[in-house]
């Protein structure tokens, strides 16, 4: 298991030689707390630590003030973009059109620039001005604190945070720890990775170890969900970022076949998550007994609240 240090690397060897040379620079102690790289076109360098943004000299040195850090120029937006596309941008299309590429090791990298659309659908994004590398890390553990609480197994949990809450990394453990049985028994699960991070899959390898889980890569969630009832008979089902009307059919049907579900999804709190549609429809299907809240982005993966459906909310 690569340490928080080579996961940071192993993300800034994806960009540009330029980059790479002046982020290489930077302490070990400041890489192992940023989570995300962001590169805009003509301004500086911005790293996230999930608490502040902070910026990179040229000689590698961290400041707090944009004025000193070291510019992205447009030039290296394209060349990296080029890199991370393996310098084949058409064959990326399917996820490119998404918004993100999936590289590597698991690091998703968000796109921005302009997208054109054909028959109200958007076929492709092009003129890309910034990027923002999202870096993955498997923490062994991290999921320590809420194996407790849904220990043993005995219903879906539903996973809700804001984005950088370590939804992801939690996922990570849950599905190694069930699929080897720590601290559980063992249990046949299916992970559901349909952007390849939760695997860290890139072609034909996986660089992130869940254990003994089967892996359906690059599927649709809902279509995995189905493929995996049909032919994996699996016990639990893992999925990540869940939201939309399919994935509560496809969620709904796969725990009518039996399996517990266990997803993530978007939101700050019971209230604003109360407030979605698509995730009252998701709790409505009756796939989920647990849910669990994770607290600031400063420190991921810790739980804030735990509400069982069946009985009274905890407060951690």
């Amino acid at each position: 298991m690569k340490s928080k240090t080579e996961c940071f690397d192993t993300a800034a060897q994806m960009l540009c030689g330029e980059l790479y040379s002046v982020l290489a620079k930077i302490s070990d102690v400041k890489k192992q707390a940023i989570q995300e790289i962001r590169l805009r076109s003509g301004k500086p360098v911005a790293l996230s630590d999930g608490t502040d943004t902070l910026f990179v000299c040229k000689d590698g040195s961290i400041v707090y003030t944009p004025e000193r850090g070291y510019v992205c120029t447009q030039r290296h937006i394209f060349d990296t973009f080029k890199q991370l596309c393996s310098y084949s941008i058409y064959s990326r299309q399917g996820e490119i059109k998404n918004g993100y590429i999936t590289v590597r090791g698991g690091h998703r990298i968000g796109l921005c620039g302009t997208a054109e659309v054909k028959n109200g659908e958007i076929t492709t994004v092009t003129d890309i001005t910034s990027l923002n590398v999202r870096i993955a890390r498997q923490i062994s553990g991290a999921a320590a604190q809420i194996m407790q609480h849904i220990s043993p197994l005995n219903g879906g949990v539903l996973i809700i945070g804001a984005p950088s809450t370590g939804k992801t990394t939690l996922l990570r453990d849950i599905a190694y720890r069930l699929s080897m049985g720590y601290g559980c028994r063992i249990m046949r699960t299916c992970v559901i990775d349909e952007r390849g991070e939760l695997s860290g899959g890139y072609r034909d390898e996986s660089e992130i170890d869940l254990g003994l889980c089967d892996v359906l890569r690059g599927y649709p969630k809902g279509e995995g969900i189905m493929q995996s009832i049909r032919s994996l008979s699996p016990q639990v089902i893992i999925c990540d970022e869940v939201g939309t009307h399919g994935d509560a059919l496809a969620i709904a049907q796969g725990a009518n076949a039996g399996a517990y579900i266990i997803a993530t999804i978007h939101a700050q709190d019971y209230n604003s998550l109360m407030q979605r549609k698509q995730a009252q429809e998701l709790i409505e299907t009756g796939a989920f007994n647990t849910l669990i809240f994770l607290g600031s982005t400063d420190k991921p993966g810790i739980c804030s609240k735990v509400i069982n459906l069946t009985g009274a909310g905890e407060e951690i």
